[in-house]
């Protein structure tokens, strides 16, 4: 019997019967417009799959409708089973070699400035698919020159020598997330570590000084402000450079529930105590996730924001 993949991802004992309320600021634009309705097509067409879609995401509209998307590579399953992700699980096909210049093609055609490639795990492989990354990464400066390009990668289990393969490329920003705190791993990310997390943003940060390096977590899954603060005093001694820090949503019955709602001024105050540890640039809302103002922070930041466009340093927080 051929293997289906599927969605389900917690055990019946833990599926919330009882949904919180969801507060007034969470407030989610429904995708439409004619841009929408280009991308989609677009998309389709290239046969490609964007992580807005299969994950759910809740700024689709927004982004979709401004033109911007983040491509999500090595299929649309995935071999891991995260309490917190809507994307399919299970035995993924093999690995489509022409998928890089099919999503090169598609960022010419949107013309974009700033480019958001991410995946689903590939641990059935030993590279977990690190060149494909470092293939769509080369492939769209061959494009599409003036395109930075931001991978949100998997921990690659810790590799150091998968992480390379990615590294060599010389992505703009390099991207992994912690996603939540290290006593709740086992539960929201069972086959991930906090180890390796942690070698994947360091060694990125010590295979390229010049790189921007990036990671995020979700609030909701029961953690407390002070694990929260530990995890970002962390991030920051790894020399991750720009943080993202939202509200998680429980896609479906089948998946985590909310524990709780935070505030904007919770998450405003987490911004702040950001920033004072040293990130360069902390993006924390309701509705922030990973690629959210992408653009707008390799704009800001000073390394990238001059070499690849020669102009003055400006202060993203000014």
């Amino acid at each position: 019997m051929p293997f289906t993949p599927t969605r389900d991802r917690v055990d019946p004992e833990k599926i919330n019967t009882t949904p919180l309320r969801r507060p007034e600021w969470i407030k989610v634009r429904a995708p439409s417009g004619e841009t929408y309705a280009w991308l989609q097509s677009l998309m389709r067409a290239k046969a490609l799959h964007t992580v807005c879609e299969e994950a759910m995401c809740p700024n689709m509209g927004e982004c979709w409708g401004s033109g911007t998307a983040t491509f999500l590579m090595l299929g649309d399953v995935c071999t891991r089973t995260c309490g917190f992700c809507d994307v399919k699980r299970g035995r993924p096909a093999a690995l489509d070699w022409l998928e890089p210049e099919r999503v090169a093609q598609a960022v010419k055609a949107m013309d974009l400035k700033h480019a958001v490639i991410t995946s689903v795990n590939r641990d059935d492989r030993r590279d977990g698919g690190a060149p494909i990354f470092a293939m769509v990464i080369r492939r769209i400066r061959q494009l599409h020159p003036g395109c930075s390009v931001e991978v949100l990668i998997p921990d690659f289990k810790g590799s150091l020598e998968a992480l390379k393969i990615v590294m060599d490329a010389r992505p703009e920003i390099l991207n992994h997330n912690v996603e939540t705190v290290p006593r709740l791993f086992k539960t929201v990310q069972p086959q991930d570590r906090y180890e390796w997390a942690a070698a994947t943003l360091s060694n990125a940060r010590r295979l390229d000084p010049e790189v921007l390096v990036k990671s995020g977590i979700m609030l909701g899954l029961g953690e407390t402000i002070d694990e929260v603060k530990a995890v970002m005093r962390d991030q920051r001694a790894w020399g991750v450079d720009i943080l993202t820090i939202g509200q998680y949503l429980q896609p479906s019955k089948k998946h985590l529930p909310i524990a709780r709602y935070y505030t904007p001024e919770e998450f405003a105050e987490l911004k702040e105590y950001g920033l004072g540890l040293g990130f360069r640039w902390v993006e924390s809302s309701p509705l922030v996730r990973s690629s959210y103002h992408a653009a707008e922070q390799v704009r800001a930041l000073s390394i990238v924001h001059r070499k690849l466009y020669g102009e003055a340093h400006a202060d993203p927080h000014a």
